[in-house]
């Protein structure tokens, strides 16, 4: 096991107008409070959360960066950047993987505007249980190495402890980054580009045509993670565009939730007033942010302008078949429809007009119906649904693949368990009281997304007096 971090700084090669040093905040208190040791063992780190208390409060380390970037944030224009946060480098696996190594809650920096650049540990506890259930679910996303209280208290509408949480990514290089670069020059877009696709999509760097080609590995990327999302009933809440990786990570849990009843137009976010980041709008908001990339990209996609114009539409044009097809498989699978074929979709399609009919609750329905276990489906007696039953029977038996196949499928895509938000904020509420014990059961049980032997609370939806429907952003 690494006793050390192996650093290296590449995205301080880019032009200083990218970043700026930034001075951590003092945390002479500072505890770890919750420590990913799954995690370190993938990045070759020790496992003893005591060899970390200086590196995330910055003793005795090179200055750490904030990121700059720009992004719409609910469709409106904004120059941003790492207001609360700092880059501390790049860690490279004996293997010769490279994760970014980003803080949050360290202070203020030159992109604060009028913030204190500080987090509290209530938020930060909540984006380690949603990263790691992500992760869990085999969805891209940025993970949580560990949660660090500073002995400091924040100030909110009451004063919390505060907190530092420190997330791994493959990088924090957003769609609001090239839009940021795009307000410099057309030469920072192609030194952004050049070294986003040396980072992420290094095959396709010696290809002529390699801006267009990023940008449609932007858009596979986009749309199979969107699909992934919407397949387990995730709403992220903030599909801003500096919120929206080029890597196609998760990244930024604030208002996010899992859906429990299935209705399309649930909103969790407290400041997303109008529904723009609801669930059903989250495919087409991505390719809105889509198209916010490609019109930063547009003077390096060709020097003829209308050219460059007519390469963006077209990939624009793909994401809507690259997003059906990826939805349609995911779907196809939790059904247990191993070779999808073109009537199959209305099955799909019927099934999930029988949920929102019956408001049933998502993650259950589909998995009673993995575990064969109708009688647990409220709507089992009705004829609409006995009707598409048998329909989906029939359907299963004239597959080339066996029903114990298709339910095996079925049983690895269809979790039994998610992060429920009335069970989150309760852990969420006992960390910020000094308990973590509730966190970490949780964290546990996330582990195994697939398993039914978990406690029947952490598989139940909530009570009525149980459900919170409102979630906020901690800033």
């Amino acid at each position: 096991m690494a006793e050390k971090f192996n650093w290296s700084h590449t995205y301080k090669e880019l032009p200083e107008v990218f970043w700026t040093e930034v001075d951590m905040m003092d945390a002479p208190e500072a505890e770890m409070v919750l420590f990913n040791k799954n995690l370190a063992a993938v990045l070759n780190l020790p496992e003893n959360p005591d060899n970390y208390n200086d590196i995330f409060t910055g003793r005795g380390m090179d200055k750490p960066i904030a990121l700059a970037y720009a992004g719409h944030q609910f469709g409106h224009f904004n120059m941003l950047g790492d207001g609360r946060a700092a880059l501390l480098g790049e860690h490279v696996t004996p293997s010769g993987e490279r994760y970014d190594v980003h803080l949050k809650g360290t202070g203020r920096t030159e992109f604060s505007r009028n913030g204190d650049g500080l987090a509290a540990v209530g938020p930060m506890v909540r984006e380690y249980i949603i990263s790691e259930a992500l992760h869990a679910l085999g969805i891209p996303t940025n993970r949580t190495l560990g949660v660090m209280e500073t002995g400091r208290a924040v100030v909110r509408e009451k004063n919390l402890p505060g907190a530092v949480l420190a997330r791994v990514a493959s990088s924090h290089i957003r769609v609001g980054t090239f839009e940021y670069a795009a307000r410099l020059s057309k030469e920072h877009v192609q030194t952004l580009a050049d070294y986003t696709i040396e980072r992420h999509y290094p095959k396709i760097k010696h290809s002529e045509n390699k801006y267009e080609l990023f940008l449609e590995s932007v858009a596979h990327a986009q749309s199979y993670l969107i699909s992934e999302w919407m397949g387990v009933g995730f709403i992220h809440g903030v599909m801003n565009t500096d919120n929206m990786t080029v890597s196609g990570e998760s990244i930024d849990f604030g208002p996010c939730a899992f859906m429990n009843q299935y209705d399309q137009d649930t909103v969790y976010s407290s400041i997303d007033t109008e529904g723009r980041y609801r669930y059903r709008n989250q495919p087409a908001i991505g390719q809105w942010n889509l198209s916010k990339l490609a019109e930063a990209l547009i003077p390096i996609l060709d020097d003829n302008e209308d050219e460059a114009v007519k390469k963006a539409e077209k990939v624009l044009g793909q994401y809507r078949d690259l997003y059906q097809a990826y939805w349609l498989k995911k779907m196809a699978n939790k059904l247990g429809i191993i070779k999808l074929e073109e009537n199959d979709v209305d099955v799909i399609l019927e099934w999930l007009d029988i949920l929102e009919e019956n408001r049933a609750d998502y993650t259950s329905a589909f998995r009673n119906l993995t575990n064969n276990e109708i009688s647990k489906l409220e709507f089992n007696t009705t004829e609409r649904f006995s009707k598409w039953f048998e329909s989906w029977q029939s359907l299963l038996e004239g597959k080339e693949a066996t029903l114990d196949e298709a339910y095996t499928v079925m049983k690895a895509v269809n979790p039994a368990v998610i992060p429920r938000n009335h069970i989150v904020e309760n852990a969420v509420s006992a960390a910020e009281n000094g308990d973590y014990s509730q966190a970490e059961a949780l964290i546990e049980v996330l582990k195994y997304p697939y398993v039914d032997e978990h406690d029947e609370v952490y598989k139940n939806p909530p009570k009525p007096d149980e459900e919170i429907t409102a979630t906020f952003c901690g800033t």
